[in-house]
């Protein structure tokens, strides 16, 4: 490994994070809550880490595989301590595990909270936090070959690194090109978003803070009761839009603003994740108009935008569905492992991943029966190669190992069961808000020390897809 290259990257990666840290300053002191001095303390700090890593060291012009495993895991860890400088300083978050938690959720758009009072936080520092969001969103790597040219060398290293899905998805030859196409679509959506938020009633600032967390998918609000607390129907409606979206593989965005607007009903992917939350918008619809809501239209709305907004693994929220029936909880946990589509910014195992694994079930019962047959797994007219498959047999092999040791974990903390298992399904598949005790209207604050860094790791394997972060634990990474 060439760590002098590894350094080096990650000392540009800290200046870029100083400019931003730069960006809520105009709402700080707008409202004039005082924080405007912790973001510009933040700044320098990051800023002059940034600077003496990469002074100290020199790039080469080389990335190999495993320096782009590195960087990648090692800048997401590395954002989110210098991430949580502007929540320590401001006395926000006066404990470093609380900041690094609540970063990590940030950066991660897990949106798992440690606050009891969000609205009490000064505006400067809550931009700051939905900003975190929207920065992890496309991702750090993926911006910073945007924006940094020469990592187009050896660039696809790290962007096959941190880009969800068993395929990384270059839409151009050169990857750089990839990377701005990616977050041009990504923020020009955002843009539109905003736009439509402020018509519906928000002001500028929350328009902003809430099209940060559906667009990353996150879930961080302005508001301790999310959004429920703003009670408008055309607010959620423009949400649960917008969450399909942030959970759709952008290359199909890129493609309709191309004019190929059929690129959604060609993608198998695509039509896959739509039945998902038609058929789990039924299951529960059915059970909270029956026994939860009066009228079919707030059934619906409740419904519609709760099941969204956990198979997207947004989190935000406008109804406690822990007061539904166990059979629609049960179905919402269940959302919560299968996530958005690869190349969004959804969380979860990834809805190409379950689409794949149905389709190798079935050619294998069919192989069961025609032995001599060869029964290829399909996606549309393309075939998937076997690798692909052996590789999305070993992420979930690995994906279910590590919950299942880490409900373990949880427990012998001494978390009940529903907490346990809630706790791990919302921070491994990047959700936020989980089951039992830290639901839909509770928080992370009562979690165990030693769960809260569990839990910030977990949403790091989430995030950057498992493989990327378990690999740099493996000895033989470190051989040469």
């Amino acid at each position: 490994m060439h760590f002098r290259n590894v350094i080096h990257i990650l000392g540009l990666l800290s200046i870029f994070l100083a400019a931003m840290m730069v960006l809520p300053l105009p709402f700080s002191f707008y409202y004039g809550d005082g924080d405007h001095w912790a973001l510009i303390l933040a700044s320098l700090i990051t800023l002059a880490v940034g600077l003496v890593a990469v002074f100290t060291t020199r790039f080469d012009g080389e990335l190999r595989a495993r320096d782009g495993y590195a960087i990648v895991s090692l800048a997401w860890i590395v954002f989110s301590f210098l991430g949580s400088l502007p929540f320590l300083f401001s006395g926000s978050i006066p404990s470093v595990t609380n900041a690094f938690f609540e970063t990590m959720s940030g950066f991660t758009t897990t949106g798992a909270t440690i606050l009891t009072d969000i609205e009490a936080l000064p505006h400067g520092i809550l931009f700051w936090r939905s900003l975190t969001h929207w920065i992890g969103g496309m991702g750090i790597i993926v911006l910073s070959l945007a924006i940094l040219p020469f990592l187009g060398i050896g660039g696809m290293q790290l962007f096959k690194a941190e880009v969800p899905g068993p395929v990384a998805d270059k839409l151009t030859p050169r990857i750089t090109e990839t990377a701005k196409i990616l977050w041009g679509v990504y923020v020009l959506i955002s843009a539109v978003e905003t736009i439509l938020l402020m018509l519906a009633g928000m002001n500028l600032f929350d328009a902003l803070c809430h099209t940060f967390g559906t667009m990353a998918t996150g879930g961080y609000s302005t508001r301790n009761a999310s959004i429920g607390a703003y009670n408008s129907p055309l607010i959620d409606f423009i949400i649960i839009f917008f969450m399909i979206v942030a959970g759709t593989n952008f290359s199909l965005h890129y493609r309709a603003l191309r004019g190929d607007w059929r690129a959604y009903f060609r993608n198998q992917e695509f039509l896959f994740y739509l039945s998902i939350i038609g058929l789990a918008t039924l299951l529960i619809g059915m059970d909270t108009f029956r026994n939860v809501y009066a009228s079919p239209f707030e059934a619906f709305q409740k419904t519609v935008f709760q099941v969204v907004s956990i198979l997207t693994t947004t989190g935000y929220g406008t109804a406690d569905y822990e007061k539904w029936s166990f059979s629609s909880q049960f179905v919402l946990f269940t959302l919560m492992f299968i996530g958005g589509c690869a190349g969004s910014t959804g969380g979860g195992i990834k809805v190409v991943r379950i689409f794949l694994l149905t389709k190798f079930v079935f050619s294998e019962f069919t192989h069961l029966l025609h032995p001599h047959a060869v029964v290829p797994v399909r996606i549309g007219k393309q075939v998937v190669p076997r690798e692909v498959i052996t590789n999305v047999l070993g992420f979930f092999v690995l994906f279910v190992f590590i919950t299942i040791l880490s409900i373990f974990v949880m427990a012998a903390l001494g978390l009940d069961m529903p907490t346990a298992f809630g706790s791990v399904a919302a921070t491994l598949g990047n959700i936020g808000p989980g089951l039992g005790e830290v639901g839909p209207t509770d928080h992370y604050a009562h979690i165990p020390l030693v769960g809260k860094w569990l839990l910030s790791l977990l949403m790091l394997i989430g995030r950057l897809e498992v493989f990327t972060v378990i690999i740099i634990f493996y000895p033989a990474f470190w051989k040469k």
